[in-house]
């Protein structure tokens, strides 16, 4: 059954049987699919359910309210999150899933992990909720700059949500991923995860999804260096006010503003900006976007671009890591462009090791290039070539290489799953990936060829 299907059985059923919690659950299958409109009619009816259900209630008026980019969202999920914790309702599922929701959705990805993780661990699910409530903590990790462990918590989401046959959570999942393993210089098993998404959110009709599609396609095409898809991919964004859910809406506008003002199309860049209103300091980046905006009209001012970099310490929340890399790696590469090379190494300096502390190691080799052409310098190591799999089968995945890393290290299979923060079971099916793809018997034959897995 499809998922806007599944969800007006639910709601028929609830609304005959007055079941608030049945009628969220409808509401909760239609937020992996459906847009704000949507979302709208749903929040309306559990409305009537405020005095038995204020949580619930809250939280469906919150989440409709954020993914129709209304201000009035914030405090219908402030007001949920205080109910959730004054009301001591940690140990129910579905209000649990609910909070980790809220959460992302107020932008504190950091807060999933840190106030939720544990419940999820104690509490017993069925494969398609924990699926759900893992993929979600895994975007959190991620978002909040641990991309190693968000990659392989989504993954995990990913496998639970196949095994229970639940398409439009794998769907969703799998969008996440594609710019997950994009920055982290997984590009082969992005663009699969692209087309694996695509089919998905065509087979459930899935404007959510479609739209975490789009812009993880753009952060593809910047991780391949196609400069010109990148390009298209923010005006495709712009134009359609993408980003409302992650507070990436500002960011969307200023990196293509910033791409005309360095490139030759002031005008354009100018008129990207020209009415829009400042962005607000609590969005990730927020604090610096003044500063970055003053240096779009004027790229080649100095000063201007001291006073951008002057506010980049003020970036220290974990949803702030990867812009504030980003932010460094823009004003490097203009210095550098100038011919300033102490400004320009030691800001890409800064954004390789923002980077690197993230694990976004797709970012970091495109800043090293730039960082190689203020410097003159090369890679004092280059790596052998990668190991090649048999002919006829398929190149190692950057799950795979990261298991057989990990064991040919000489961890066991218990130990390399708390490395890689995934469960014995997935290092167990991706082992034997490797093994076959290799072509090799054991763990001291893979041993012999550590060097090579990359």
């Amino acid at each position: 059954m499809s998922s806007d299907l599944e969800a007006e059985a639910l709601r028929d059923s609830a609304l005959k049987s007055a079941d608030p919690r049945q009628l969220f659950q409808a509401f909760l299958v239609l937020t992996r699919n459906a847009g704000a409109a949507s979302l709208q009619p749903m929040a309306s009816e559990m409305s009537r359910f405020a005095a038995e259900e204020p949580f619930l209630v809250s939280v469906a008026t919150g989440v409709a309210l954020s993914r129709a980019g209304s201000p009035a969202a914030a405090f219908h999920l402030e007001s949920a999150l205080l109910l959730f914790d004054s009301l001591g309702l940690h140990h129910d599922p579905l209000y649990l899933e609910c909070a980790i929701f809220v959460t992302l959705t107020l932008i504190r990805p950091h807060e999933a992990r840190q106030k939720y993780a544990a419940y999820v661990d104690k509490l017993a699910f069925d494969p398609a909720a924990r699926a759900r409530l893992l993929a979600m903590i895994g975007l959190g990790d991620a978002w909040a700059g641990n991309l190693v462990r968000g990659q392989a918590e989504m993954l995990e989401a990913r496998d639970l949500a196949l095994q229970a046959g639940r398409p439009d959570v794998q769907a969703e999942v799998t969008s996440w991923l594609i710019k997950c393993e994009a920055l982290r210089g997984d590009l082969a098993a992005s663009a699969a995860h692209l087309a694996e998404a695509r089919s998905l959110a065509a087979r459930n009709g899935s404007e959510w999804v479609a739209g975490h599609i789009v812009e993880g396609s753009a952060a593809l095409h910047f991780a391949q260096g196609d400069t010109e898809a990148w390009v298209a991919m923010l005006e495709l964004m712009v134009g359609a006010g993408m980003g409302v859910d992650s507070g990436l809406t500002f960011e969307y506008r200023w990196e293509l503003a910033t791409h005309h003002a360095l490139f030759g199309a002031p005008t354009a860049a100018a008129a990207l900006l020209d009415g829009v209103p400042p962005a607000p300091v609590f969005l990730p980046g927020g604090p610096a976007m003044a500063a970055w905006r003053s240096w779009i009209a004027a790229p080649d001012d100095v000063q201007r671009m001291q006073e951008f970099e002057a506010v980049l310490p003020e970036l220290t929340r974990p949803a702030e890591r990867l812009p504030r890399a980003r932010m460094s790696w823009l004003l490097g590469a203009h210095h550098g462009r100038q011919g300033r090379r102490a400004p320009a190494v030691r800001l890409l300096e800064a954004a390789c090791a923002g980077y690197a502390a993230i694990g976004a190691g797709g970012m970091l080799t495109l800043v090293e290039a730039d960082l190689r052409q203020v410097t003159g310098g090369r890679p004092s190591y280059t790596p052998p070539p990668p190991l090649a799999s048999k002919p006829g089968e398929a190149a190692l995945t950057g799950a795979e290489i990261r298991v057989a890393v990990a064991v040919a290290d000489g961890l066991s299979n218990k130990e390399a799953a708390e490395r890689l923060f995934v469960t014995v079971k997935t290092v167990e099916f991706h082992l034997g990936n490797v093994f076959r793809k290799l072509d090799v018997r054991n763990r001291t034959e893979l041993a012999r060829r550590r060097d090579r897995l990359g």
